[in-house]
């Protein structure tokens, strides 16, 4: 084998020359990596490549027992999901959800790091529901939408937006009981809601939000109590809700007296409009609002808050303390530094300048593919495009095997299937335009369309 005849630390050819030399698809070349890789024999190092494994496992442990032991999954999607996955250095990156390093304040958030590890703090266990100031600081941003009466004493500090989902989740609904969420929705949400043992009601999409009456009807049939949704460019679709929108939902959520998790992960990505909230509108507790930084500061600052009214706001805490007990102080005071120096309003201005750069350079990349379709979203980091319903001989489109087919060309995306918490509507795939820089957008377009 030829990872056993090269020296440790030595590096592997790329997958192409791989699949050139044994005679094999990339696919399978690619397989066969995550083997050795989950064995111990090889490694891979981000924007690096692939490497011969400094240490190896010395025998191949039988961990077959494990199956029957665990049981079924209970998620429905793999932990990670496909945005998150690993891929050779060489491949077309534009299947993540976070934003491509050169868009983020890598220095601003350097020094932060630098600054507040002189601090005694920064090696104090900090409360529970985080430093203080950090929450007040989610709370000012509030009260620039509409100050009502927020507390930082409503606000709990998490390790990023995922877990400030999961513990939610965990939180206000028990196993067995219903939860209403928009077709097509966020998979780390679909996986979450699963993973606790909640029974899914899907509702679509109608012009950008679920209907008023389509949401009345999911709560009246399924006696669910707790919606999940994305107002603000919504992942996957880029979509935002109007203002009418938000005020009907808002209304039938109080009249069947439920919780709506507002999930504003992307409040800092808007492009052609500024971010509006449930919240800023609700004053009776029916929102638990949920904000994460690290996207738009750093994949290293895993930090995001939730923020809710009323005995929902210490279940949160306590699922929360169960899990992680508490956030570093070093990573909230680091966030901290970022968001109250000038600079960050000044990255911030910057990042949404490069991502409406990009995202206006791929919509211009796809319109030379017919085929493909996508729609301009006003903010975010996607493109949610439509695949022909049919391929050659008229067969059905499988997003799947376009997704495998792309991946074996160089070009990972993600299949629409991932984001639907029900059957898909369509054949869609995502592309993340925030990942991968313009440079290979066409040869991307180019991909996607031959893998049709």
């Amino acid at each position: 084998m030829l990872a056993e005849r090269e020296q440790p630390g030595s590096r592997l050819p790329s997958t192409r020359a791989l699949a050139k030399q044994f005679g094999a698809g990339p696919v399978t070349v690619q397989r066969a990596l995550a083997t050795l890789v989950s064995d111990g024999i090889v490694e891979t190092r981000s924007g690096e490549g692939t490497f011969v494994a400094s240490r190896r496992l010395a025998t191949r442990r039988d961990i077959g027992w494990q199956t029957a032991a665990l049981g079924p999954e209970r998620s429905g999607i793999p932990a990670t999901g496909s945005t998150l996955r690993m891929v050779p250095h060489d491949t077309i990156a534009m299947h993540g959800g976070y934003p491509d390093e050169e868009l983020l304040p890598q220095e601003p958030v350097a020094a932060a790091v630098r600054r507040v590890s002189r601090q005694a703090e920064a090696f104090t266990r900090p409360p529970v529901a985080g430093v203080p100031e950090l929450r007040r600081w989610f709370v000012s941003e509030l009260a620039e939408g509409g100050d009502r009466g927020w507390r930082d004493s409503d606000v709990v500090i998490t390790s990023g937006g995922q877990a400030a989902l999961a513990a939610t989740m965990r939180a206000i609904a028990a196993p067995g009981e219903a939860i209403v969420m928009e077709s097509p929705t966020y998979w780390g949400a679909i996986a979450a809601a699963r993973q606790a043992g909640l029974v899914i009601v899907p509702v679509a999409r109608t012009g950008g939000a679920p209907s008023a009456v389509d949401l009345d009807t999911a709560f009246a049939t399924s006696g669910a109590r707790v919606f999940y949704a994305q107002p603000n460019y919504a992942n996957p679709t880029g979509e935002q809700w109007s203002a009418q929108q938000r005020a009907e939902v808002l209304d039938v959520v109080a009249a069947h007296r439920a919780f709506v998790v507002e999930d504003d992960w992307a409040h800092d990505f808007g492009v052609d409009t500024a971010p509006r909230t449930l919240v800023s509108a609700d004053e009776n507790g029916h929102v638990v609002y949920l904000r994460s930084l690290t996207k738009s500061m750093s994949s290293s600052i895993r930090v995001a808050a939730v923020m809710a009214r009323g005995p929902v706001r210490q279940r949160i805490e306590s699922a929360l303390a169960l899990s992680d007990l508490y956030v570093s102080p070093i990573l909230q005071l680091a966030a901290l530094d970022v968001v109250t120096r000038p600079a960050w309003r000044t990255s911030l201005q910057r990042l949404r300048r490069g991502l409406g750069a990009r995202r206006d350079a791929l919509l211009d990349a796809l319109r030379a593919e017919p085929s493909l379709t996508a729609t301009t979203p006003p903010g975010g980091l996607h493109l949610w495009v439509r695949l022909p319903d049919v391929g050659a001989g008229d067969v059905p489109t499988d997003p799947d095997v376009v997704a495998a087919r792309a991946l074996a060309r160089g070009l990972s995306v993600v299949a629409g299937r991932e984001w639907f918490p029900a059957e898909p509507t369509g054949p869609y795939v995502r592309l993340s335009y925030a990942a991968a820089g313009p440079d290979r957008y066409a040869e991307a377009v180019e991909i996607l369309a031959g893998s049709c």
